[in-house]
């Protein structure tokens, strides 16, 4: 006799298992009729009064047995569903995503079109110290063929007495050395008030790893018209630095670059820990070109050819790396910089790497 009861209430509790997806389901469609109505009449969908209402009304005809905590939890979770399907469009539709552009983005920087299968180089100093180191380094990229330099004029320090950089100085010694040598070069802005005048004297604006989430800075980016090289920030998920791509282009700047350079982890063997995965993963899920950063992901001169070799073979468009005259003396970043003659023998490798992977 309990056997067949006990079947008599599963059988129940089946059947109202589907009457509540049928009411759930034709709920989501009210739901989704009433976005359509808001949108035309550019009303926010986020009503929090509206849902205080629907909840205190639920509350007040609950006779158990669930308590009120409970019922709060389940019925906050059926409201939070029903927005997302009235903002599911835009949800799936983010600007930077494949979904949105499935063709590739192809970020042209003083003739190198970063995006466009090829796979490209930018070296430089961490920290523009003098125009003679600066010079030094240019030369040498010159000397290995390639047109992008990097080098930092406004530094964010972790401790407030380290080298902040030159700032405006270090952004003009950038530019005698661009048209010197005929190179791009890319260097770091950190707050939003110098955007326009960076636009002066780089080719290419970076954005930082501490601020990836400076949302500020991220919309001063998108209002200009110069291509935005953008780091992801030292513990941040590939959905937020996906969001903070999507933050600048959302302003109508859509010359984006990312850029892979390690995340922060409980490893201690490297400064970071280089996501190799987050490479593919973004190239699928974003239409724009990705770069990695191997100085800063591991913080070590003898893993950053491994790393590199990495980058190349899991499809990355490129591979950043700090090189400095005299690391030993450097004001900043020392420990992980090549010199000279290790970056030649650097790029050296490399392009036979290359050269092995194409016969492959």
């Amino acid at each position: 006799m309990s056997n067949e009861r006990l079947d008599e209430l599963r059988e129940r509790v089946d059947e109202l298992n589907l009457q509540l997806l049928k009411l759930i389901n034709e709920r989501g469609r009210l739901v989704q009729e009433i976005g359509e109505i808001k949108k035309t009449q550019g009303t926010y969908r986020y009503d929090p009064v509206r849902e205080r209402k629907m909840l205190d009304m639920i509350l007040e005809h609950n006779d158990g047995p669930f308590d009120t905590a409970t019922l709060k939890h389940i019925f906050k979770e059926i409201f939070k569903a029903g927005l997302e399907l009235q903002e599911d469009d835009h949800r799936k539709a983010l600007l930077v995503s494949r979904k949105k552009k499935p063709e590739n983005t192809i970020v042209d920087v003083k003739g190198e079109k970063i995006g466009d299968g090829r796979q490209y180089f930018i070296m430089g100093p961490c920290a523009v110290e003098s125009y003679e180191q600066v010079a030094a380094v240019a030369e040498a990229v010159k000397k290995q063929g390639l047109k992008l330099l990097r080098g930092g004029a406004y530094k964010p320090r972790t401790s407030p007495y380290d080298f902040q950089g030159l700032g405006l100085e270090g952004l003009k010694i950038l530019k005698r050395i661009a048209d010197e040598y005929d190179l791009a070069v890319i260097s770091e802005i950190v707050t939003p008030a110098d955007i326009e005048t960076a636009l002066d004297y780089i080719d290419v604006i970076q954005i930082g790893a501490r601020n990836m989430q400076n949302f500020e800075l991220l919309k001063a980016a998108g209002q200009v018209n110069k291509p935005i090289l953008l780091k992801r920030g030292l513990a941040a998920t590939i959905e937020e630095f996906i969001n903070a791509a999507e933050y600048i282009m959302s302003q109508g700047n859509g010359q984006i670059i990312l850029c892979e350079r390690g995340i922060r982890t409980y490893e201690k063997a490297t400064r970071n820990t280089l996501d190799i995965s987050a490479v593919p993963i973004l190239k699928k899920e974003t239409h724009l070109p990705v770069l990695v950063d191997v100085t800063h992901s591991t913080g070590r001169r003898d893993l950053l050819l491994p790393c590199a070799k990495a980058a190349l073979a899991i499809g990355a468009d490129g591979v950043m790396a700090e090189v400095h005259p005299d690391p030993a003396v450097a004001l900043s970043d020392s420990a992980q910089q090549m010199d000279i003659e290790q970056f030649h023998e650097f790029m050296e490798e490399l392009k036979a790497f290359q050269g092995q992977m194409v016969k492959a």
